[in-house]
């Protein structure tokens, strides 16, 4: 066994909390300097033209991506992590391992800006894909076609949160050869960890809960094997997708909060999701913690928590667009899983590339509004939704 991978074993054996801070670049080994160095540097030199650096430009790899990439993929459990300029180019890289009459099973709620690449993008380059509830694994087995290569997930989904049976999928999926990838932006690794359920490559809009601050944007992904890294780096490379030192330096310092935050931000939300279920002017509230969320059993066997964000229906658009403008405390805006509470409006954000037919059928309704509790007090988030439903 290589040096490598004893040092990977080692780190896999620790708690999530200690790979969190240590990961492998967490000194520099050069100075001894407390943090990953940004090598703002778009070329490297040869020293010598017959033993050529590892790094020879920075599109190719970059000292500072590759411990990201690295620290993703110890975090996921993972082979090999790649870093992008945003979730989005993350999910489009991935889509583009397939080829011109392929054919891929979506979930149904996905995210609007997967959406958009599924239906105005990729469909131009005769990739066809097909939506499906994936509550129900027999309409995901329906959905297989002749030319049908992928199969992609969102669990939970975005932005009602339903729950698909991760393993049971993966099981299907690998009897017909199928790619298998998720989106586990909503749950980060430190919830959920899809590899170990059957998944191919694990997806983050990093620019979410593991940058935490709102004020980076990135995504990252993982492959379970060396020969679908191999892959994916073809793709990274070639087609440029990267996300810059800076960027990367940023996401790492966000990380190193993760299990800290998502703790923190997840007790908040279960109170939030309680007093909103008991609501009588609310029409329905979706979180996975609620005794009465549709898939709880399904998601409590393949997490360990319930995370940050839910999503409540105020009745109307005309409400929700009453509430989005009354409340004081939480960004209205699009993004989530940032320190500061954000309150969004699916349907003119999120969500809005998705025909208005195409959202009612998905359940994404004009008065759905998705909160990302963050770090406030829940006391104070809680009093400002409040006045905010008041009907004046």
């Amino acid at each position: 066994m290589s040096d490598n991978n004893v040092n990977k074993d080692k780190k896999n054996n620790l708690k999530f909390a200690t790979r969190l801070l240590h990961f492998g670049s967490e000194i520099d080994k050069a100075t001894g300097a407390s943090s990953v160095p940004i090598y703002q540097a778009s070329t490297f030199h040869h020293e010598d033209i017959h033993n050529p650096p590892l790094h020879d430009y920075s599109r190719s790899g970059n000292p500072t991506r590759q411990a990201l990439e690295d620290y993703i993929a110890l975090l996921e459990g993972g082979e090999r992590g790649f870093a992008y300029a945003s979730g989005m180019a993350a999910i489009s890289s991935t889509f583009l391992m397939l080829s011109s009459g392929d054919h891929v099973i979506v979930t149904e709620d996905v995210y609007g800006g997967t959406y958009r690449l599924l239906t105005l993008i990729l469909n131009r380059l005769n990739i066809e894909s097909t939506f499906v509830d994936m509550t129900d694994l027999e309409q995901v087995k329906a959905a297989l076609q002749p030319n049908t290569k992928a199969v992609y997930m969102e669990t939970p989904s975005n932005p009602t949160l339903k729950i698909t049976d991760v393993a049971a999928v993966c099981e299907w999926a690998k009897s017909h050869e199928l790619l298998t990838i998720l989106d586990n932006t909503f749950m980060t690794p430190y919830y959920q960890r899809p590899i170990e359920q059957g998944v191919d490559i694990v997806l983050h809009s990093a620019t979410k809960f593991l940058g935490g601050h709102s004020d980076v944007l990135a995504g990252l992904a993982v492959a379970r094997t060396a020969e679908i890294g191999k892959q994916l780096k073809m793709l990274q490379n070639g087609l440029g997708t990267v996300l810059a030192p800076q960027e990367s330096w940023l996401l790492m310092r966000g990380m190193k909060t993760l299990e800290a935050r998502m703790a923190h931000s997840e007790i908040s939300a279960a109170r939030l999701a309680a007093w909103l279920d008991a609501r009588s002017d609310i029409t329905a509230v979706f979180y996975p913690g609620l005794a009465n969320h549709p898939g709880r059993e399904i998601h409590e066997s393949q997490s360990s928590g319930y995370g940050a964000v839910v999503s409540f229906d105020v009745g109307s658009g005309e409400r929700a667009k009453r509430v989005l403008n009354k409340v004081t405390l939480p960004l209205v805006a699009v993004s989530l899983g940032a320190v500061e509470s954000i309150l969004s409006y699916p349907a003119l954000m999120s969500h809005a590339a998705m025909p208005a037919e195409v959202r009612a059928a998905r359940g994404i309704t004009d008065g759905l509004l998705r909160f990302s509790v963050g770090l406030e007090s829940i006391e104070d988030l809680i009093v400002d939704l409040e006045q905010a439903l008041a009907d004046e």
